[in-house]
């Protein structure tokens, strides 16, 4: 009678278990590339700081230079005059977009043009499913660089292909992410590229400079050359998905004769944690 008891204890745990599990889907980026559209076609309408806070969540960030809420900095903006009436056109669409296995945590990122003139900005923006169903952005920035051979908005954004299908807890996911970033940094303090080429994707972008997205690996390695030979990184924060396949992190990076902060997308790959987006913001000195 122990053995029954036990045998159907084992049984109900594993039935809860695999209720719990977020469900595996193809990892359509769909949804996310509606929302970066509605976002941006929004903006035209009513302006950008409006649109902004229509779109984020209560918890969103931005640097402005360092990491704060959002809410708060374009909460305190006055009223701005609408496109329509001569106000800034803020423009924008993604070319690169990816979402999690679990449909709950997805990014886009692209060139943006201010007034209909030639892109000179390449933004990303991390997008978190909300309980109705809707997008709001958790981060939105960006860094200025050569939009001259960007793919205008009528071409279909190229999606990341998805990563592991066998769920994992979302605070597990973000532990091993955590170490992941903790190993990079430490190998950053002396060779940045050997840290970063050590964890990057083959299909990975990375950006920061103007030289413009690198989504080659001759480009990468254009890309990182530009960077100080070494950095020290220190992670703030990130999420994890409902599945565990994704994560999103961003953090200080100080060098030399600069600061300014990071952005990255992890994903699960084959059982381990691939960097499929990385981003440097650089802050301004006096």
């Amino acid at each position: 009678m122990l053995k029954m008891i036990r045998g159907l204890a084992a049984a109900a745990l594993l039935a809860t278990a695999a209720q719990a599990a977020p469900p595996s889907q193809p990892a359509d980026p769909a949804p996310v590339i509606a929302a970066e559209h509605a976002f941006a076609a929004r903006a035209a309408v009513v302006g950008v700081a409006p649109s902004f806070l229509e779109y984020m969540t209560d918890d969103a960030i931005v640097f402005s230079p360092d990491p704060l809420l959002a809410r708060a900095v374009y909460g305190g903006r006055p009223p701005p005059k609408l496109p329509k009436d001569g106000g800034t056109l803020l423009n924008w669409w993604p070319n690169f977009a990816g979402i999690s296995r679990s449909g709950d945590l997805g990014f886009t990122t692209g060139p943006a043009s201010v007034n209909s003139g030639k892109p000179r900005v390449f933004y990303f923006t991390v997008w978190a499913r909300q309980p109705d169903g809707g997008w709001k952005w958790v981060y939105d920035g960006g860094v200025e660089a050569d939009g001259a051979a960007a793919v205008g908005p009528e071409a279909t954004p190229i999606a990341l292909p998805p990563g592991d299908a066998r769920p994992m807890a979302p605070d597990a996911a973000m532990n091993q992410v955590r170490a992941a970033e903790i190993a990079l940094a430490a190998r950053a303090r002396t060779d940045v590229v050997a840290a970063l080429k050590a964890v990057l994707a083959p299909d990975a972008r990375v950006q920061g400079s103007d030289l413009g997205p690198a989504t080659t690996a001759a480009a990468v390695d254009r890309e990182l050359a530009t960077r100080a030979k070494v950095i020290a990184f220190g992670p703030i924060g990130g999420g994890a998905s409902h599945a565990g396949d994704l994560v999103w992190t961003y953090g200080d990076a100080r060098w030399a004769e600069g600061r300014g902060h990071y952005v990255r997308i992890w994903q699960r790959r084959a059982g381990k944690w691939a960097l499929v987006f990385d981003q440097i913001i650089k802050v301004s000195l006096p």
